[in-house]
């Protein structure tokens, strides 16, 4: 694959992601009373749900902050790649170990069911996973010039 195409490919990955991370943080900051609540009955994080209501939004913004510098890129897709890792591995247990499963999402990603939404997941996990693998060894700035 030449080095034009593999730019592209990873271009439109990061847009997906911080289009992904900038939709769910506003989502999340918008209806935060929610999000707040709603992880407040999460079994695995009822104790940190203050902080994490504020954290992880902010963590969202942040890795799209940083995908969109280039100069930032290639090392923000693995702190998107981890991140996502974790969101899954927290529907993992969830699904796995909790009697009741909480919904924290919101706007289109509520209307999805645990699994559907480990799906997803996991489909950004190996997108993440394809721009990191694709990125040319010489350089971790792309350009097309």
């Amino acid at each position: 694959m030449n080095l034009k195409t593999r730019i592209v490919i990873i271009d439109v990955i990061s847009a997906l992601f911080i289009l992904l991370f900038v939709y769910a943080a506003l989502t999340k900051v918008t209806d935060y009373q929610k999000f707040r609540i709603e992880l407040g009955k999460s079994p695995l994080l009822n104790s940190y749900a203050r902080i994490i209501a504020v954290v992880v939004p902010g963590i969202e913004l942040l890795i799209s902050l940083l995908i969109a510098i280039k100069r930032f890129q290639y090392y923000a897709m693995y702190l998107a790649f981890s991140l996502m890792a974790v969101f899954s591995a927290y529907i993992l247990a969830i699904l796995k170990f909790s009697p009741y499963v909480p919904c924290s999402c919101g706007g289109i990603l509520q209307n999805m069911n645990w699994t559907q939404h480990l799906i997803f997941n996991l489909g950004f996990l190996l997108l993440a996973a394809a721009a990191i693998l694709f990125y040319p060894k010489k350089t971790k700035v792309l350009t097309l010039e």
